[in-house]
């Protein structure tokens, strides 16, 4: 590994340069789950997709699976040239602790990140409150987060109620996932929204939703679980924010940039590769700091236009803080016994499975 280096924070940026990219929503848990074990039957919806895929990994991790998928899912991020993550993270079993392991994991490789436990009533009572003790837990430590909530559709009213006092009582958002399929109980939120939520997904939010927060959009998830078109301009015309996430589909955010491009583009062909940009640079709301970060491309001139057509785009110095994480490789870290590990945690959660 190079040795770290430190960069001149007045420096102006080259048109090969950008300021560090942001991923506005991540499940950084779900980073082992390539190549996992098919499910016991097909899903064919989308709650099917929740309950014979995503929910029986969750259950499956445990402390060490936790910080090796965060590992992994960091590393994946600084080799796209994504300095920032909003995580979203849920592990019924192995809750208490479990953002501080992904919050030092990110720390270890080099990545900034805002955590949440998404709380849910779906494990029951005592669930739902080992969730939000943990919110409190790492917030009150002084983590960079959120309150989690999973969606209206899987928490009580009672939980809304406490997941929106406690993120007040700690002056932060609360990030949820929001009318991602149509069975989501989403007016249930109407009245506990406030500007600093993160509401995501938001597929089947009619115009007149009455809930306020950035609106972040994940364009291949949403095209992968089958569930339909956000058209996120609907929302920046009712003046609100749009940011861009994976939804755990890695953290590649330029290629995030073209396929939420492509999708707006069928959807309307006037629209411009500008508009998605602009969803893309929303991240930063959460992450001011990343304005400072520099990465420097292999691509000579990083322009939205040229971008939205160009693939294989990369970084070859990442600089975080002034300090360098990433010049052709990570600097930290070493990137070999991340992923054999990660394999090796891969194996444990498939056996599980």
């Amino acid at each position: 590994m190079a040795p770290a280096e430190t960069t001149d924070p007045d420096r102006e940026l080259a048109e090969n340069q950008t300021p560090g990219l942001v991923c506005a929503h991540h499940h950084l848990y779900s980073a082992l789950a390539r190549g996992m074990p098919a499910p016991p039957r097909t899903p064919t919806e989308f709650q099917e997709i929740l309950e014979l895929v995503w929910w029986r990994l969750d259950t499956a991790l445990d402390p060490d699976l936790i910080h090796w998928s965060a590992m992994l899912g960091a590393l994946n991020a600084l080799q796209s040239g994504c300095t920032a993550i909003v995580d979203h993270h849920e592990s019924p079993n192995a809750i208490d602790g479990s953002l501080s392991i992904i919050a030092d994991a990110c720390a270890t490789v080099g990545v900034r990140v805002n955590c949440a436990y998404g709380v849910t009533d779906r494990h029951g009572a005592d669930g739902a409150a080992a969730g939000l003790a943990e919110n409190d837990r790492f917030l009150s430590a002084g983590g960079s987060g959120m309150v989690g909530l999973h969606a209206a559709f899987t928490c009580s009213d009672d939980t809304i109620e406490a997941a929106t006092e406690l993120a007040a009582r700690h002056g932060v958002g609360v990030h949820v996932h929001v009318a991602e399929g149509p069975a989501d109980t989403w007016r249930r939120l109407v009245g506990h929204t406030t500007d600093d939520w993160w509401l995501v997904h938001c597929v089947h939010l009619p115009d007149d939703h009455g809930l306020t927060g950035t609106i972040v959009h994940n364009a291949r998830s949403n095209m992968n679980n089958a569930v339909g078109y956000a058209d996120p301009r609907r929302f920046e015309a009712a003046g609100l924010p749009v940011a861009l996430g994976t939804d755990g589909i890695g953290a590649d955010m330029l290629d995030e940039f073209r396929v939420a491009f492509v999708r707006a583009r069928e959807r309307d062909v006037t629209t411009s590769p500008e508009v998605v940009w602009r969803w893309l640079e929303a991240g930063r709301r959460l992450f001011p700091e990343t304005a400072d970060d520099v990465v420097t491309w292999n691509y000579p001139v990083m322009d939205p236009w040229r971008l939205a057509y160009t693939t294989q785009v990369s970084p070859t110095r990442v600089e975080i803080d002034g300090v360098t994480v990433w010049d052709d490789g990570p600097t930290r870290v070493d990137a070999a016994e991340i992923t054999a590990k990660a394999a090796e945690a891969a194996t444990t959660l498939f056996a599980r499975l």
